[in-house]
Protein backbone atom coordinates (compact mmCIF):
# COMPACT_ATOMS: atom_id res chain seq x y z
CA UNK A 1 0.00 0.00 0.00
CA UNK A 2 1.02 3.47 -0.94
CA UNK A 3 1.47 5.97 1.65
CA UNK A 4 0.34 9.71 0.65
CA UNK A 5 3.41 10.64 0.16
CA UNK A 6 3.85 8.26 -2.21
CA UNK A 7 0.60 8.61 -4.08
CA UNK A 8 1.14 12.33 -4.24
CA UNK A 9 5.01 11.56 -5.97
CA UNK A 10 2.98 9.11 -8.39
CA UNK A 11 0.00 11.50 -9.19
CA UNK A 12 2.62 14.09 -10.06
CA UNK A 13 4.54 10.96 -12.11
CA UNK A 14 1.97 11.08 -13.72
CA UNK A 15 0.81 14.32 -15.27
CA UNK A 16 4.67 14.67 -15.76
CA UNK A 17 4.48 11.54 -18.40
CA UNK A 18 1.23 13.01 -19.70
CA UNK A 19 3.06 16.12 -20.34
CA UNK A 20 5.98 14.24 -22.25
CA UNK A 21 4.19 12.51 -24.29
CA UNK A 22 1.91 15.50 -25.18
CA UNK A 23 4.59 17.26 -26.56
CA UNK A 24 6.06 14.29 -28.52
CA UNK A 25 3.32 14.16 -30.58
CA UNK A 26 3.26 17.64 -30.87
CA UNK A 27 6.79 18.16 -32.44
CA UNK A 28 6.05 14.97 -34.94
CA UNK A 29 3.28 17.01 -36.21
CA UNK A 30 4.42 20.33 -36.77
CA UNK A 31 1.09 21.31 -38.42
CA UNK A 32 -0.68 19.98 -35.20
CA UNK A 33 1.96 22.09 -32.91
CA UNK A 34 1.30 24.87 -35.64
CA UNK A 35 -2.14 24.91 -34.88
CA UNK A 36 -2.68 24.17 -30.86
CA UNK A 37 0.30 26.13 -29.30
CA UNK A 38 -0.77 29.25 -28.24
CA UNK A 39 0.09 31.82 -25.30
CA UNK A 40 -2.53 33.41 -23.52
CA UNK A 41 -1.67 37.04 -23.35
CA UNK A 42 -4.86 38.04 -21.62
CA UNK A 43 -3.13 42.43 -21.53
CA UNK A 44 -3.23 41.92 -24.81
CA UNK A 45 -6.67 43.85 -25.76
CA UNK A 46 -7.92 46.39 -28.58
CA UNK A 47 -6.27 47.71 -32.11
CA UNK A 48 -2.49 47.05 -32.72
CA UNK A 49 -2.15 44.50 -29.82
CA UNK A 50 -3.28 46.83 -27.08
CA UNK A 51 -0.59 49.33 -27.89
CA UNK A 52 -0.58 53.11 -27.49
CA UNK A 53 -0.20 54.33 -30.98
CA UNK A 54 2.59 56.31 -31.80
CA UNK A 55 3.45 60.44 -32.34
CA UNK A 56 5.43 62.01 -34.82
CA UNK A 57 8.75 60.13 -33.08
CA UNK A 58 9.44 56.24 -33.92
CA UNK A 59 9.34 54.16 -30.91
CA UNK A 60 9.74 50.24 -30.33
CA UNK A 61 6.49 48.12 -31.33
CA UNK A 62 5.11 45.84 -28.44
CA UNK A 63 8.11 46.21 -26.54
CA UNK A 64 9.12 43.04 -24.39
CA UNK A 65 5.89 41.38 -26.65
CA UNK A 66 6.98 41.57 -29.98
CA UNK A 67 10.09 43.79 -29.44
CA UNK A 68 12.29 42.07 -27.21
CA UNK A 69 15.92 41.64 -26.64
CA UNK A 70 16.12 39.18 -29.48
CA UNK A 71 15.65 39.10 -33.21
CA UNK A 72 12.32 39.79 -34.81
CA UNK A 73 11.24 41.04 -38.60
CA UNK A 74 8.93 41.47 -41.22
CA UNK A 75 5.88 42.18 -39.06
CA UNK A 76 2.36 42.72 -41.14
CA UNK A 77 -1.27 42.93 -40.18
CA UNK A 78 -3.60 41.79 -42.68
CA UNK A 79 -6.05 43.78 -43.97
CA UNK A 80 -8.74 43.46 -41.23
CA UNK A 81 -6.21 44.25 -39.15
CA UNK A 82 -7.47 41.46 -36.79
CA UNK A 83 -4.17 39.31 -37.59
CA UNK A 84 -0.11 40.37 -37.02
CA UNK A 85 2.55 37.98 -38.78
CA UNK A 86 5.82 37.96 -38.22
CA UNK A 87 9.67 36.08 -38.14
CA UNK A 88 11.27 36.11 -35.06
CA UNK A 89 14.52 33.92 -33.68
CA UNK A 90 13.57 31.20 -31.10
CA UNK A 91 16.14 31.44 -28.13
CA UNK A 92 15.61 28.18 -27.59
CA UNK A 93 16.09 26.62 -30.91
CA UNK A 94 18.14 29.08 -32.22
CA UNK A 95 16.07 28.78 -35.78
CA UNK A 96 13.89 31.18 -37.10
CA UNK A 97 9.89 30.48 -36.97
CA UNK A 98 7.38 32.13 -38.38
CA UNK A 99 4.34 33.50 -35.81
CA UNK A 100 0.91 34.86 -35.89
CA UNK A 101 -0.76 36.94 -33.40
CA UNK A 102 -4.96 36.46 -33.94
CA UNK A 103 -7.50 38.86 -32.30
CA UNK A 104 -10.18 36.96 -31.08
CA UNK A 105 -12.73 37.49 -28.51
CA UNK A 106 -11.31 40.69 -27.78
CA UNK A 107 -7.76 39.45 -26.89
CA UNK A 108 -4.92 39.00 -29.02
CA UNK A 109 -3.34 35.23 -28.86
CA UNK A 110 -0.20 34.16 -30.06
CA UNK A 111 0.31 30.85 -32.03
CA UNK A 112 3.44 29.45 -34.35
CA UNK A 113 2.78 28.52 -37.84
CA UNK A 114 5.98 27.01 -39.09
CA UNK A 115 9.82 27.75 -39.08
CA UNK A 116 10.15 30.76 -41.50
CA UNK A 117 9.19 30.81 -44.78
CA UNK A 118 9.38 34.02 -46.63
CA UNK A 119 8.46 37.88 -45.07
CA UNK A 120 5.35 38.51 -45.36
CA UNK A 121 2.62 41.05 -47.40
CA UNK A 122 -0.76 40.83 -47.94
CA UNK A 123 -2.30 42.06 -51.20
CA UNK A 124 -4.75 44.87 -50.78
CA UNK A 125 -7.20 42.70 -51.57
CA UNK A 126 -6.48 40.79 -48.63
CA UNK A 127 -6.66 37.52 -50.80
CA UNK A 128 -3.03 36.62 -51.45
CA UNK A 129 0.07 36.71 -48.71
CA UNK A 130 3.25 37.27 -50.71
CA UNK A 131 6.09 35.43 -49.43
CA UNK A 132 9.21 36.45 -51.54
CA UNK A 133 8.58 34.03 -55.06
CA UNK A 134 6.11 32.24 -53.22
CA UNK A 135 2.63 32.70 -51.78
CA UNK A 136 -0.64 31.49 -49.80
CA UNK A 137 -4.25 32.35 -50.43
CA UNK A 138 -6.92 32.71 -48.23
CA UNK A 139 -9.49 29.79 -48.20
CA UNK A 140 -12.30 29.30 -45.77
CA UNK A 141 -10.18 27.20 -43.40
CA UNK A 142 -7.19 30.15 -43.34
CA UNK A 143 -4.49 30.11 -46.01
CA UNK A 144 -3.91 27.51 -48.96
CA UNK A 145 -0.63 25.41 -49.02
CA UNK A 146 2.19 27.60 -50.32
CA UNK A 147 2.86 27.79 -53.80
CA UNK A 148 5.31 29.35 -56.67
CA UNK A 149 4.83 32.67 -58.39
CA UNK A 150 6.39 30.29 -61.32
CA UNK A 151 8.57 31.78 -64.06
CA UNK A 152 10.83 34.55 -63.73
CA UNK A 153 10.30 34.90 -60.16
CA UNK A 154 10.96 31.54 -59.01
CA UNK A 155 14.62 32.08 -60.54
CA UNK A 156 15.39 35.49 -58.63
CA UNK A 157 16.18 34.82 -54.91
CA UNK A 158 13.44 37.81 -53.76
CA UNK A 159 13.77 38.68 -50.12
CA UNK A 160 10.22 41.13 -49.83
CA UNK A 161 7.99 41.28 -52.99
CA UNK A 162 4.48 43.80 -52.26
CA UNK A 163 1.94 44.73 -55.03
CA UNK A 164 -0.21 47.28 -55.18
CA UNK A 165 -3.67 47.51 -56.10
CA UNK A 166 -3.41 47.30 -59.89
CA UNK A 167 -1.24 44.02 -59.77
CA UNK A 168 1.95 45.84 -60.02
CA UNK A 169 5.19 43.46 -58.26
CA UNK A 170 7.81 45.52 -56.96
CA UNK A 171 10.57 43.38 -55.47
CA UNK A 172 14.14 43.09 -54.34
CA UNK A 173 16.64 39.98 -54.79
CA UNK A 174 19.35 39.08 -52.95
CA UNK A 175 22.79 40.20 -54.03
CA UNK A 176 26.66 39.81 -53.59
CA UNK A 177 28.24 40.92 -51.13
CA UNK A 178 29.27 44.12 -52.60
CA UNK A 179 25.54 45.66 -52.37
CA UNK A 180 25.17 45.34 -55.82
CA UNK A 181 21.16 44.33 -55.74
CA UNK A 182 18.74 46.36 -57.25
CA UNK A 183 14.68 46.67 -56.68
CA UNK A 184 12.16 45.95 -60.28
CA UNK A 185 8.48 46.33 -60.76
CA UNK A 186 6.42 44.11 -63.30
CA UNK A 187 2.82 45.20 -64.25
CA UNK A 188 -0.15 43.58 -65.08
CA UNK A 189 -1.05 44.52 -68.11
CA UNK A 190 -4.59 43.16 -69.68
CA UNK A 191 -4.42 40.09 -67.72
CA UNK A 192 -0.91 39.89 -68.36
CA UNK A 193 2.03 39.51 -66.24
CA UNK A 194 5.20 41.71 -67.80
CA UNK A 195 8.64 40.75 -67.79
CA UNK A 196 10.50 42.30 -64.43
CA UNK A 197 12.48 45.59 -65.55
CA UNK A 198 14.75 47.68 -63.00
CA UNK A 199 13.65 51.04 -61.93
CA UNK A 200 16.16 53.94 -63.04
CA UNK A 201 18.87 55.60 -61.25
CA UNK A 202 16.32 57.49 -58.92
CA UNK A 203 15.56 54.44 -56.97
CA UNK A 204 18.65 51.99 -58.01
CA UNK A 205 21.39 54.17 -56.75
CA UNK A 206 24.07 53.72 -53.75
CA UNK A 207 24.02 49.91 -52.67
CA UNK A 208 22.15 47.27 -51.01
CA UNK A 209 18.81 48.67 -51.99
CA UNK A 210 16.22 45.95 -50.64
CA UNK A 211 12.86 45.21 -49.22
CA UNK A 212 10.63 47.88 -51.09
CA UNK A 213 6.90 48.70 -50.30
CA UNK A 214 5.16 50.32 -53.17
CA UNK A 215 1.66 52.07 -52.29
CA UNK A 216 -1.87 50.54 -53.12
CA UNK A 217 -2.36 53.54 -54.97
CA UNK A 218 1.16 53.55 -56.82
CA UNK A 219 1.78 57.15 -55.45
CA UNK A 220 5.35 56.00 -53.85
CA UNK A 221 7.39 53.45 -53.02
CA UNK A 222 9.63 53.09 -49.79
CA UNK A 223 13.05 51.02 -49.39
CA UNK A 224 16.52 51.02 -48.10
CA UNK A 225 19.38 51.45 -49.05
CA UNK A 226 22.76 52.58 -48.70
CA UNK A 227 24.06 56.38 -50.30
CA UNK A 228 27.21 58.15 -49.26
CA UNK A 229 24.59 61.43 -47.99
CA UNK A 230 22.99 58.59 -45.49
CA UNK A 231 23.12 58.56 -41.71
CA UNK A 232 26.01 55.61 -41.99
CA UNK A 233 24.16 52.51 -42.73
CA UNK A 234 21.46 51.01 -44.89
CA UNK A 235 18.46 54.23 -44.81
CA UNK A 236 15.54 54.05 -45.21
CA UNK A 237 14.10 56.39 -48.35
CA UNK A 238 11.11 57.46 -50.29
CA UNK A 239 9.55 58.30 -53.96
CA UNK A 240 6.79 59.47 -55.15
CA UNK A 241 5.13 59.32 -58.54
CA UNK A 242 5.31 62.29 -60.64
CA UNK A 243 2.47 64.00 -62.61
CA UNK A 244 4.10 62.29 -65.64
CA UNK A 245 4.05 58.72 -64.32
CA UNK A 246 7.68 59.37 -63.58
CA UNK A 247 9.41 58.70 -60.29
CA UNK A 248 11.09 61.46 -58.28
CA UNK A 249 14.19 61.73 -56.60
CA UNK A 250 14.97 59.35 -53.79
CA UNK A 251 14.18 61.37 -50.23
CA UNK A 252 15.95 60.23 -47.17
CA UNK A 253 13.14 59.98 -44.57
CA UNK A 254 15.15 61.78 -41.91
CA UNK A 255 16.93 61.63 -38.87
CA UNK A 256 13.69 60.44 -36.87
CA UNK A 257 13.57 57.26 -38.91
CA UNK A 258 17.15 56.70 -39.77
CA UNK A 259 20.37 56.64 -37.59
CA UNK A 260 24.00 55.69 -37.70
CA UNK A 261 22.58 51.89 -37.07
CA UNK A 262 20.71 49.64 -39.80
CA UNK A 263 17.39 50.89 -40.46
CA UNK A 264 15.48 48.60 -43.25
CA UNK A 265 12.18 46.86 -44.43
CA UNK A 266 9.62 49.65 -44.17
CA UNK A 267 5.88 49.34 -44.85
CA UNK A 268 2.50 51.35 -44.19
CA UNK A 269 -0.53 49.68 -42.20
CA UNK A 270 -3.55 48.34 -44.76
CA UNK A 271 -5.48 51.40 -42.78
CA UNK A 272 -2.68 53.94 -43.64
CA UNK A 273 -2.54 55.07 -40.35
CA UNK A 274 1.07 53.92 -39.14
CA UNK A 275 4.67 54.00 -41.04
CA UNK A 276 6.27 50.42 -39.73
CA UNK A 277 10.15 49.72 -39.92
CA UNK A 278 13.07 48.07 -38.56
CA UNK A 279 15.95 49.29 -36.70
CA UNK A 280 19.23 47.05 -35.10
CA UNK A 281 19.23 48.24 -31.35
CA UNK A 282 22.06 45.44 -30.72
CA UNK A 283 25.90 46.21 -30.76
CA UNK A 284 26.92 43.91 -33.55
CA UNK A 285 25.18 43.17 -36.96
CA UNK A 286 21.78 42.35 -36.69
CA UNK A 287 21.38 40.51 -33.41
CA UNK A 288 18.54 42.78 -31.99
CA UNK A 289 16.14 43.64 -34.81
CA UNK A 290 13.68 45.73 -33.38
CA UNK A 291 10.17 46.81 -35.07
CA UNK A 292 9.20 50.11 -34.81
CA UNK A 293 6.33 52.35 -35.95
CA UNK A 294 5.69 56.10 -36.01
CA UNK A 295 2.77 58.42 -37.89
CA UNK A 296 2.08 57.56 -41.17
CA UNK A 297 1.72 61.97 -41.65
CA UNK A 298 5.74 61.41 -41.96
CA UNK A 299 5.00 60.67 -45.75
CA UNK A 300 2.95 63.30 -46.21
CA UNK A 301 4.97 66.00 -44.70
CA UNK A 302 7.93 64.50 -47.11
CA UNK A 303 6.18 65.02 -50.27
CA UNK A 304 7.31 67.99 -52.50
CA UNK A 305 5.14 70.47 -53.30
Amino acid sequence: MLTKTGESYMKRLSVLVTLLLTFSAMAVSGESYARDKFTDLTDLTGPYLGQEPPGSTPIAFAPGIVSTDGWEYGGAFTRDMNEFYYIRMNAETEKQEFVVFRHEKNRWNLSVVSPRVGQPFFAPDGKTMHLGRRYMERTEAGWSAIKSLGSPFEDIRIMRLTVSAKGTFVFDEVGSADGDSIIRYSRLVDGKREEPKPFGAEINTGTFNAHPFIAADESYIIWDGRRDSGFGHSDIYISYRQPDGSWGDAINMGDKINTQAPELAASVTPDGKYLFFHRNVGVDGQSNLDMHWVDAQIIEDLRPE
